[in-house]
């Protein structure tokens, strides 16, 4: 079975297929985990709202107790890191991660730059040995393949071509996931938010129409790799 670990970052609550001034990001994360679990139902889903219940920004505490060796921790680093380690653990146990960003003034929302900085953590997800030959630092998560679909959208439009240096957001994403292991990514994405009419809602579609034509490629991956092990 595969391990589904689905982040929303969204302030907006719902979804814009659903209601009025509803989420992008969050009704293209849905469409793609319900086409999934048509097809993969025993699968199983863990599910993150970032969005509505934000990490906080990592503290001088959190440093600390990140960077004191487990066995040298103090009760209170412990209860620091708390959060981080149940962030790391759902991390860790997916297979596939589905994270619905919206851009928010060219970047990430700082909810998810928050869950970010939550799981990229030393001894976690990247190990660190100033002695080590070569580059001192190296991804954890390399156990297995994971792969990450990112889901955005944007109030303007052109962000992959004429925007292209202004976009923050996947290449921020790729760079900090990338670091610790997950390199496999893929990305749809909306635009045109602020301009509405009809240039949103051809977009939408064809946001929508490429999450189906995404699930049903990585469907086959993931059923061709179980195939291959059975065989």
């Amino acid at each position: 079975m595969t391990t589904l670990l689905h982040i929303d970052a969204s302030a907006r609550p719902g979804r814009s297929d659903r209601q009025p001034h509803g989420s992008h990001t969050r009704r293209l994360g849905a469409r793609f985990v319900e086409r999934w679990q048509a097809a993969r139902p025993h699968d199983t889903l863990v599910y993150r709202d970032v969005g509505k219940d934000p990490p906080p920004p990592v503290s001088g505490g959190w440093i600390h107790a990140a960077f004191t060796p487990p066995a040298r921790r103090e009760p209170w680093m412990h209860e620091a890191l708390a959060l981080s380690d149940a962030l790391v653990d759902e991390l860790v146990r997916a297979d596939l991660i589905v994270a619905g960003v919206p851009m928010y003034n060219f970047g990430m929302p700082a909810a998810f730059k928050a869950w970010i900085d939550q799981i990229v953590r030393v001894g976690r997800t990247f190990g660190f040995d100033r002695s080590r030959q070569g580059t001192p630092y190296w991804p954890l998560l390399t156990d297995r393949p994971r792969r990450l679909v990112i889901l955005s959208s944007r109030g303007d439009f052109g962000y992959a071509d004429r925007l292209r240096a202004m976009n923050h957001v996947e290449d921020g994403i790729r760079t900090a996931l990338g670091y610790i292991g997950i390199t496999e990514t893929y990305a749809v994405a909306a635009e045109y938010d602020e301009f509405g009419g009809e240039a949103l809602a051809r977009s939408l579609a064809e946001a929508d129409a490429a999450v189906d034509r995404l699930v049903e490629r990585l469907l086959s991956v993931v059923d061709g790799a179980s195939a291959a092990r059975a065989a």
